[in-house]
């Protein structure tokens, strides 16, 4: 299949990548690399994307871990299939009980955020169905790092720094200590540069390996959950854990100029971005660097934040549906409301009618967009003794209103922010996308999706473009390189522009795509990514 918008110019930060029988890219270069070894040991692009995944728990533990949560969209043999894999709030954890201990927001850190973690359920789900290889053996290279140790890679190493900062200051309670005592041995976090090693995480993957992740749900894992819960206030008990099962579900989609961009259906934020590409495919854009593009884009982005916050939650407890906000007529009608300034965003009326990502793809035509989190860093700040497992801190994003959409309740799924992209044409595979970085995700969907269709930059330009992040209200953070005659522009169009001197927080990205029979990769230089080819 021709993917028609290419070109090949070779770009300001790296150039991009070809291969032919297999690539894997990811935000750090030896997970990568053991993704790479899987395909060439026989194994398929899933075998490759859960090895990837399983590496980076290990290798980037400062974005993601085993205590996490992942969705995946996998293109395997001529259809794409769409993997949840997050979990639920405990049963015995309600809006109620938080209000009769006085809490009046969702913390952070701790144990009231917590849900049940999906990631480990991702990995045996993705193997039983798709996979060539052993859950097993997929896991090896992770464990080899985990056990043997691996060096620390820069961009890892100030985001473990910062974290230890926050904690230090932070957390403050017996149930905390296991994080620093995993996570920062000698007192500190490791350096970049030195060898860094997770014996029990180590250990951990193996039973989640020998058990094909049925050991974290119902077996020694769960109970040292449990017990670990138990004995400092928790609410997660192995009930929890048991009832769980990763959802298989049908991905949802626009169409824009052509191209069928693909996304995870709600409580995941994926929608935002197809709501704002459903909003831009009414104008037409001349060039890339012209102000009115950027305003665009942010007052699409607005308005399909707009209205995320105010219907999204479960797809099940939704009361308006994902196809009434995704219909042309609700894009139409939206897109009305973008002038020549910036608004404030409020939710339509539709009728009724810290991550990682990674993408794979094999010499089969098999490919797959995946992402996995624990939230704000390493999470919620615990971590289950003698298992090296970092909880996340999804919960964070429910709230305590009852009357909301995204309230608390028991064995409830989140507002979710980690959304795995794929693009399609004419029903064949064009390939997988991604970007990381909490609420920047769907807005770097759609800068990425633009970048190549709108403007026809390859996969490593399209990422290496800088990008803007909106706030919310009028506020509009932009990256140290944007051009400051645009900025300038559109301070004079209302926004409220705010230069960031890092780039943390824009968002790190992969994709990955196929143009008749070669993978074409680009990789985000924002951290330590790699395109491992063959």
């Amino acid at each position: 299949m021709k993917f028609d918008f290419l070109n090949y110019r070779y770009p300001s930060q790296r150039t991009v990548v070809f291969g032919h029988r297999g690539m894997v890219a990811t935000s750090q270069y030896l997970a990568a690399n053991a993704g790479l070894d899987i395909l060439k040991k026989g194994g398929n692009a899933i075998d490759a994307a859960i090895a990837t995944a399983a590496c980076l728990t290990v290798v980037e533990p400062t974005s993601n871990g085993i205590g996490g949560d992942a969705f995946a969209l996998v293109w395997y043999k001529d259809k794409l299939h769409g993997l949840n894999s997050c979990g639920y709030a405990p049963k015995g954890l309600s809006i109620e009980i938080l209000k009769e201990k006085g809490i009046e927001e969702i913390p952070k850190y701790g144990w009231i955020p917590v849900t049940v973690p999906g990631a480990p359920a991702a990995w045996g789900e993705l193997s039983k169905k798709f996979g060539r290889l052993s859950l097993k053996e997929v896991l090896k290279p992770a464990i080899e790092y985990a056990m043997e140790g691996f060096p620390v890679s820069p961009t890892v190493g100030y985001f473990w720094d910062r974290a230890f900062n926050i904690y230090k200051k932070d957390l403050k309670g017996e149930e905390f200590k296991h994080w620093f005592q995993t996570f920062a041995k000698d007192e500190r976090p490791p350096r970049a540069g030195e060898i860094f090693r997770l014996s029990y995480h180590g250990k951990t993957l193996i039973e989640i390996g020998d058990t094909n992740g049925q050991s974290f749900y119902s077996g020694d894992l769960a109970d040292k959950i449990d017990a670990f819960s138990r004995k400092t206030g928790g609410y997660i008990r192995k009930k929890d854990l048991e009832k769980y099962k990763p959802q298989w579900v049908e991905p949802i989609s626009v169409n824009y100029r052509g191209y069928d961009i693909w996304e995870i259906p709600p409580s995941g934020q994926g929608i935002v971005a197809l709501m704002a590409l459903n909003i831009l495919k009414e104008f037409e854009f001349d060039k890339k660097d012209d102000p009115l593009t950027y305003h665009r884009q942010i007052e699409a982005i607005k308005l399909a934040f707009a209205d995320a916050k105010e219907y999204i939650s479960e797809e099940k407890r939704m009361k308006v549906k994902t196809k009434d906000l995704l219909s042309d007529s609700y894009g139409k009608e939206r897109q009305k409301l973008i002038g020549d300034k910036a608004i404030l965003p409020t939710a339509g009326k539709p009728e009724a009618g810290g991550t990682v990502y990674l993408a794979t793809a094999d010499g089969e035509g098999n490919m797959v967009s995946y992402i996995q989190s624990n939230y704000m860093g390493f999470g919620s700040g615990l971590v289950v003794p003698d298992t090296g497992v970092a909880l996340h801190n999804r919960g964070h994003n429910f709230t305590i209103d009852p009357t909301h959409i995204n309230c608390l309740e028991p064995l409830k799924r989140p507002y979710h922010t980690i959304i795995p992209g794929f693009i399609t044409k004419e029903n064949k595979p064009i390939g997988p996308f991604g970007v990381m970085g909490a609420f920047m995700q769907p807005q770097g969907h759609v800068q990425v999706v633009m970048n190549m269709i709108d403007f026809g930059l390859n996969p490593q330009e399209a990422l290496d473009s800088y990008r803007w992040q909106w706030v919310e209200d009028k506020k509009v953070f932009i990256e140290p390189d944007f051009p400051n005659y645009i900025a300038k522009k559109l301070d004079e169009m209302g926004h409220e522009i705010y230069p960031q001197v890092e780039r943390g927080s824009f968002g790190r990205g992969q994709i990955i795509i196929k143009d008749n029979e070669t993978l074409i990769g680009g990789t985000d230089p924002r951290a330590d990514s790699a395109v491992a080819a063959w």
